[in-house]
């Protein structure tokens, strides 16, 4: 192969990335990229012909050599840009050094966005043991994000050579590869074949690549800059000897790999704004508890309604009701008249059942947005971050997070694990970094983490929120076992990090329960309560004081605590006396007694698996009762809660027993199988956590959870055309967007050129699109009422939601 056979065949694989079979939003990019750069490299071959005609034919070969060299760096499978096999890559080091901070984290992949970690899966035959089988990849949907989610094989056909043909899926809610189905169609075939053996088949499939995901957030600027620290270490010395023409060559060296790098950047850009784009909310719904309903009229509306068993049928699964439970219950009569039964005025109704009742139930709030109790978002979460982020902008009181870690152990976790250093990093701090715009002025996060990040955690929020925000590190005793992690010692405890938005943070002490040891301290008691006696000196020298008419010194190096004032009053109500040795005693009330406070070493908290209550069968799921000590420390009544790595949901669950708002984000299909189920225990009354310890807490509430679009479903829903490039006079065909001219989602629109309007139609896009929402998410302001196709904002602005004007959604389905 020449040297300009190699550099066209690196820029290809820079360009396009790994060849991936399959359907999804990346895979769709990857072709269109495929299509346009056969065009560019068209045009770039007589280009560089033209600039190189008039130098020395040896100078074709270096050209060609040194651009192969520089470009070949950035080759990688899934097509991103940054630091791959680039050895002066550390001379960027020098830029993380100011006056300001003498040292700051600096990592690998810190310019981009980490998009996801995936498996790129290619079609494969697998042979062995007079076996053979085929593996289809070409209609594998690859993951929309980060999620953790299996690979299940369907069937396909059995071949006349007697090859098994397998198509490759990734599971859909819980679903799993039909072993026993596949076994027993193969043997009708007449081949034998056993359980271990088609195991054996799938596992030589799946051990294919798994590959991290990332979009270089300003890829020119980073190409260019990485192409002079290049040139300059293999051009600079003997810069003293150049001649004209030399420099000219290396000038047009950099001509040729600046109009590369213009075009190849294009397409980063691209993917940026899909990644920033504001997003769709989808499948929205609203779980109202029957107390909350607008009156008795659309309590009977619900249990009228043809879909009240489904909903009986969910109250029985969720354990809020038995077999025997009757609709005609929930209504009582009095002398009164009707009311709800107070056993079962707590039972949630999810709108999914009464999709033909929830407009005219929520129409009869006013202020709905501020009615809400919480929102529950399936969504990866810098997508949901990004897309609520103008509503909820400087709104959050208290953020918690407890992220992923980068493990290496095989466990059964609902996310991937087996993170690389940086990529981790730039998973959290992506994310990290816009969630700080949630805060409250006196907001603050709390950020759990394990040994494996927690030196990387410290650093991050150390340069996001400064180190004077800088709270506490708390060590969490997470379990009272001793099983070893470690060669040396056992591993027991976990570290949340604690920062603060500003000085003005938020701040309730907060004390330990009493133990029976300390209570039995308070021996003594009188008319006021049961009461223990303390001295009340200090270190540091003191005058005496009168104490019933005599002079006492406090003992030596000491001082009395109290002013002479204070100890008169105190021996008028009886709260001073002498002991045995004429002493000074203060008589301490355990009803006045707060308790002793938290300190940063907590102990305190467990979950017992299989014991308690409030247990989801989630194998990194936190005690309520730690959460509830973060959440009163941090936040007043009423104040908003986010946690956007939610888990098993043990946050929001706190947040709404303290009379909390919340916002909860999650990917994992445990959405629907662990964290709804559970928020709807808690609005009947949860009985498990720290339920029984909030006396104000009785159960109850109204909140929604939807979806949203995510990344890849707007990636696999634009629409780019294979248009005509580079038509605009005086540009350079490098340099001019070569997407501006295409469709994106447009076809959303429909031009009626009669009338001189444009219609909006987003049925055409997703189906089940939250209208109302998505403009109060794009807008950033909150909903008054919805009636009908009028949604009214708090600010007074009403939309028509049946004609919307299209300026406005312009952000949603095309960007610039």
């Amino acid at each position: 192969m020449t040297k300009e056979q190699k550099f066209y065949k690196a820029l290809r694989d820079v360009f396009i990335g790994a060849e991936i079979e399959g359907e999804g939003g990346f895979i769709n990019l990857m072709r269109i990229k495929s299509n346009y750069y056969r065009k560019i490299e068209s045009l770039l071959q007589g280009d560089i012909e033209e600039a190189i005609k008039k130098y020395p034919s040896s100078f074709r070969d270096e050209l060609f050599d040194k651009l192969y060299s520089f470009f070949s760096r950035y080759f990688t499978e899934s097509g991103s840009i940054y630091f791959n096999s680039t050895p002066f890559h550390n001379n960027i080091y020098e830029k993380v050094y100011t006056d300001e901070k003498d040292v700051i984290l600096f990592w690998k992949t810190q310019m981009l966005y980490y998009v996801k970690t995936d498996r790129i899966f290619r079609s494969m035959p697998v042979s062995f043991d007079g076996l053979k089988f085929f593996f289809d990849a070409s209609k594998t949907e690859t993951k929309k994000a980060n999620e953790k989610r299996s690979v299940i094989f369907e069937l396909n056909r059995i071949s006349e050579d007697g090859t098994v043909v397998f198509n490759v899926k990734y599971s859909e809610k819980g679903t799993k590869t039909k072993t026993d189905e596949i076994l027993k169609a193969i043997k009708k075939k007449a081949i034998e074949i056993t359980e271990e053996k088609l195991s054996k088949a799938f596992r030589t499939f799946e051990k294919q690549s798994e590959v991290d995901f990332f979009i270089n957030k300003n890829a020119k600027a980073f190409l260019q800059e990485q192409f002079k620290l290049w040139s300059y270490q293999y051009f600079w010395d003997g810069a003293a000897e150049w001649s004209a023409e030399r420099v000219n060559q290396l000038q047009t060296l950099k001509d040729i790999a600046f109009k590369i790098i213009d075009f190849v950047a294009q397409f980063e850009d691209e993917l940026v704004k899909i990644w920033n784009k504001p997003k769709f909310i989808k499948n929205s719904n609203y779980v109202i508890t029957l107390d909350r309903l607008p009156g008795l009229s659309f309590v009977k509306k619900i249990l009228k309604h043809a879909n009240i068993n489904e909903q009986v049928k969910e109250w029985q699964e969720l354990e809020m009701v038995d077999e025997s439970f009757k609709t005609a219950g929930i209504i009582e009569k009095d002398l009164h008249g009707e009311k709800l039964s107070a056993k079962y005025e707590h039972l949630p109704v999810d709108t999914k059942y009464f999709k033909d009742l929830e407009p005219e139930i929520i129409e009869q709030f006013d202020h709905l947005d501020q009615m809400l109790d919480g929102r529950l978002i399936k969504s990866e979460n810098y997508q949901a971050l990004n897309t609520i982020m103008p509503k909820f902008r400087e709104k959050v009181q208290m953020i918690y997070i407890d992220p992923p870690f980068n493990k290496e152990e095989e466990a059964d976790y609902q996310y991937n694990i087996k993170y690389k250093d940086a990529s981790w990093i730039s998973l959290l701090e992506n994310r990290l970094i816009i969630s700080k715009q949630f805060l409250e002025s006196r907001g603050s996060i709390y950020v759990k983490c394990d040994y494996n990040g927690d030196h990387f955690v410290r650093s991050i929020l150390n340069t996001i929120y400064g180190t004077e925000n800088f709270l506490s590190e708390i060590v969490w005793k997470r379990f009272t076992g001793t099983k070893s992690q470690f060669k040396h010692f056992s591993l027991i405890t976990d570290i949340i990090f604690a920062f603060a938005k500003s000085d003005g943070w938020y701040y309730e002490q907060q004390f330990k329960p009493y133990t029976e040891e300390y209570l039995s301290w308070f021996k003594y008691e009188d008319k006021r309560g049961k009461f223990l006696l303390r001295n009340f000196y200090s270190p540091g020298d003191g005058p005496p004081r009168e104490f019933f008419g005599k002079l006492i010194e406090p003992p030596e190096g000491t001082h009395w605590r109290l002013s002479q004032e204070k100890i008169n009053r105190y021996i008028e109500e009886g709260r001073i006396i002498l002991d045995e040795k004429g002493f000074p005693k203060l008589k301490n009330y355990l009803h006045e007694m707060k308790g002793t406070p938290y300190n940063n070493l907590l102990d305190d908290f467990h979950v017992v698996q299989g014991i308690s209550q409030e247990f989801c069968d989630f194998p990194t799921q936190n005690p309520e009762t730690l959460l509830k000590l973060f959440i009163l420390s941090s936040s007043p009544e009423n104040s908003l809660i986010l946690d956007y790595f939610l888990g098993s949901g043990t946050s929001i669950s706190v947040a709404h027993k303290l009379q909390r708002k919340w916002i909860g984000v999650e990917m994992g299909e445990h959405f629907w199988s662990v964290v709804l189920p559970r928020m709807k225990r808690v609005l009947f009354y949860d009985k498990g956590g720290v339920s029984k310890e909030i006396k104000e807490y009785k159960g109850g509430g109204f909140f929604k959870y939807y979806e949203l679009e995510q990344y890849e479903e707007a990636l696999a829903g634009c629409k780019y055309e294979d248009s005509d490039l580079f038509s605009v006079p005086g540009r350079s065909p490098y340099q001019e967007y070569v997407f501006m001219k295409d469709e994106k989602m447009l076809r959303a629109l429909e031009i009626d050129y009669e009338n001189n309007k444009v219609k909006v139609d987003l049925a055409k896009l997703y189906e089940g699109i939250d209208i109302p929402e998505t403009l109060s998410n794009l807008t950033g302001k909150w909903i008054r009422r919805i009636k009908g196709s009028e949604v009214e904002f708090e600010d007074g602005t009403v939309i028509n939601t049946a004609d919307i004007d299209y300026k406005l959604i312009k952000p949603l389905i095309w960007w610039e």
